[in-house]
């Protein structure tokens, strides 16, 4: 499964949410990259960010941003940004991706739905995640509009902490949805 996350200038959010992704799902065939929708090249990530990672255990230095392309949209399963405004540029800019772009608050929300209502089948994560994909048309209207996680550029450290906070949370709710238990039912 190859997930892109997307914000402004991939040097604050998508980074946050590259990096911090893995941690929750200890799942080799889950791959993670970001940009950004008027993403600065070749940048380093925004010094906040890196300490909130550090503070995570994860070592950011050698992350450089770029932006995005057609070709990287298309090429990636899921793609979770940080506002609606930037999902509509995200599907402006490639049309296809449409039926897997999400905010990463409404794709959270949408994958607690599914499993609370137990609509996610499948045994693997990739499984899982086709299986919320090809509900969330229907669901999404049900769901109503999710709250947008706010650019912390140029702020201070506690906006880069609140923001670092929701990616966090709403991360784990994808995990906790998309994680197939391990337990087997005896037979």
């Amino acid at each position: 499964m190859k997930v892109l996350f997307v914000c402004t200038g991939n040097i604050c959010r998508s980074p946050m949410g590259e990096l911090m992704f893995p941690l929750f799902f200890h799942d080799d065939s889950i791959v993670t990259d970001s940009a950004g929708v008027q993403g600065l090249l070749n940048s380093p990530i925004d010094p906040a960010s890196a300490l909130l990672l550090a503070q995570d255990g994860i070592d950011s230095r050698a992350f450089r941003s770029k932006r995005l392309t057609p070709q990287l949209a298309m090429s990636n399963d899921l793609i979770l940004c940080f506002t609606e405004h930037q999902r509509r540029k995200i599907v402006a800019l490639a049309p296809r991706v449409r039926t897997k772009t999400f905010t990463l608050t409404g794709f959270a929300a949408l994958c607690a739905y599914c499993a609370s209502h137990g609509i996610i089948q499948g045994s693997t994560v990739n499984e899982r995640l086709q299986s919320v994909l090809r509900n969330a048309s229907m669901i999404q209207p049900v769901l109503g509009n999710a709250p947008d996680i706010a650019d912390p550029y140029r702020k201070e450290i506690e906006v880069f902490q609140d923001a670092h906070d929701a990616i966090g949370e709403a991360i784990a709710q994808i995990a906790s949805a998309l994680s197939p238990s391990r337990a087997r039912h005896a037979s």
